[in-house]
């Protein structure tokens, strides 16, 4: 069994821009469907396909709720898949790496909630402008390059977010 279209799943056509209430909703009717234990009275081939689609099921709505890896998948559905780790050539986004690991750490040695909130703040702003970024240009050819571009510093925003909220957790102790 080849593993089908992640938004074929869904019965969803590819797409940026996706309701994700609707998403969820359609991922909680699907997996009672395909649930292992629905199938525990089944043969063992049943079971072992069962529990093959929730797994698929699993994965695909994981990637597909997560704006950098849908970017990710999208960008693999039109082209060549695309590397885990890319030496990234674009000195202004390094240097806002840069600056935004250097602010967090001043959050962290300073303890400052208010200053993480804000952070966090601006954090979810730049990763909505790039998610209307990726938006616009994913499924055009010509911009394929800015959208990959735009991917990477998705999955950066994304790392970093992980890493406020840790510091979130650290700090609520």
């Amino acid at each position: 069994m080849g593993n089908p279209c992640h938004f074929a799943l869904f019965d969803l056509q590819p797409s940026f821009r996706l309701d994700l209430e609707q998403l969820a909703a359609r991922y909680r009717e699907l997996a009672r469907q395909v649930h292992p234990d629905r199938f525990a009275d089944a043969g063992e081939r049943e079971q072992r396909l069962a529990l093959e689609r929730s797994a698929c099921l699993n994965e695909a709505y994981q990637v597909l709720k997560t704006p950098s890896q849908r970017a990710r998948y999208l960008l693999a559905l039109r082209g060549p898949e695309l590397p885990l780790e890319v030496t990234v050539q674009d000195p202004d986004f390094l240097l806002q790496q840069m600056q935004l690991r250097e602010e967090l750490e001043e959050l962290q040695d300073d303890a400052d909630l208010a200053g993480v909130a804000a952070f966090k703040r601006r954090l979810k702003t730049a990763q909505e402008q790039l998610n209307d970024s990726f938006a616009a240009c994913w499924d055009d050819d010509t911009r394929r390059e800015e959208a990959e571009r735009l991917m990477r510093r998705m999955q950066f925003l994304d790392k970093l977010s992980h890493e406020v909220r840790q510091l979130e957790e650290r700090l609520d102790d």
